[in-house]
């Protein structure tokens, strides 16, 4: 099973999803597993809708991360619609237990990237890369089997 996310950059913000779990404070991409009959870009198109309530265009893959061997993928892309902060997804409107923490939708600037918990490691060395020498023009691929 694969997984995909979006990486929606605005006015120099990107859209994050603020988790606190077990007294954890972290940062993820909005994303999540595919459905049967999904490719990952659709994948990501309805997690965003479902997490953020925005309706995105894919611009194109900008990493492939083997991240414990589930493969991520991970596109820019760009808002079209919608309202953020009004998901309906069942993690987004308190339809899961306690024990699975808070989801809280976020705008932070993209350079205050380093700053944050930004999980999995790998995207976020990507996206303070980003913020030093912008975005690069090739896919990246990273496996990591710790």
């Amino acid at each position: 099973m694969f997984r995909a996310r979006a990486i929606i950059i605005r006015k120099q913000h990107i859209a994050l999803i603020k988790r606190t779990r077990d007294g954890q404070e972290y940062y993820v991409l909005p994303g999540g597993g595919m459905e049967p009959g999904e490719t990952p870009e659709q994948t990501a198109i309805r997690e965003s809708r479902e997490e953020l309530g925005l309706t995105i265009a894919i611009e194109r893959l900008l990493a492939k991360i083997i991240f414990h061997g589930r493969e991520q993928y991970y596109f820019l892309a760009r808002a079209t619609g919608g309202h953020f902060g009004t998901g309906a997804g069942p993690e987004m409107t308190g339809k899961y237990p306690p024990e699975r923490g808070t989801y809280t939708p976020v705008w932070v600037p993209l350079r205050q990237v380093s700053q944050i918990n930004l999980f999995p490691p790998p995207i976020a060395e990507i996206l303070n890369n980003v913020a030093k020498q912008g975005w690069p023009e090739k896919t990246i691929e990273i496996c990591i089997e710790e």
